[in-house]
């Protein structure tokens, strides 16, 4: 299998962006934050890219599967950990948020060694979009061409902790009702 693929490259790129995010949100600045969100989207949009590419150009690997989730959950646990750092979101709705993480991830891998897959469901990709866009107008965190991003950052917030709590419910919900399981076929 190889390993040396564009898409792979894409995701591991989302892993090797975090010391400059990290490195940009140490203190507060419009310049910075500015730059922490760009940097934060330009990472997060890799996330997009590297399945398309994996799918349309037959690049999907065991690596990028595992390795893909575990990259966005990194970048955006640590951006929402500096962001506490920065005093601009609570850290009790950050700790629940990463603590969710976790807990669908052990779900996930104890389903694993059942052979039983659980698929990402809608309710997940909404709580990601949620946590990045709430993300993003966090770092910005100051009025910019208009938009008054610190007020638009609460709203997406707390709308991303709703859908966050809720699909973590939902996997947990779904994987002891048996629905939405995919159970994998023993090899020869």
């Amino acid at each position: 299998m190889n390993l040396n693929t564009l898409p792979n490259w894409l995701t591991l790129m989302r892993i090797l962006a975090l010391p400059a995010l990290i490195l940009l949100t140490l203190s507060p600045g419009r310049g910075l934050g500015i730059a922490a969100a760009l940097l934060f989207s330009a990472a997060a949009i890799t996330d997009l890219l590297d399945g398309y590419i994996a799918r349309k150009t037959g690049q999907v690997s065991s690596f990028g599967k595992l390795v893909d989730p575990i990259a966005d959950k990194i970048l955006v646990s640590t951006a929402f950990i500096m962001l506490v750092h920065l005093q601009r979101v609570p850290g009790w709705i950050v700790a629940l948020i990463i603590a969710r993480e976790f807990a669908v991830s052990g779900l996930r891998a104890y389903a694993g060694t059942q052979k039983i897959v659980i698929a990402a469901g809608f309710s997940g990709k909404i709580k990601t979009t949620l946590q990045i866009l709430a993300v993003i107008a966090f770092l910005v965190n100051e009025p910019l061409w208009g938009v008054p991003f610190r007020p638009l950052g609460w709203i997406l917030l707390i709308a991303a902790f709703i859908a966050t709590m809720w699909s973590g419910y939902l996997y947990f919900a779904d994987y002891f009702s048996g629905a939405s399981l995919i159970v994998e076929e023993e090899g020869p």
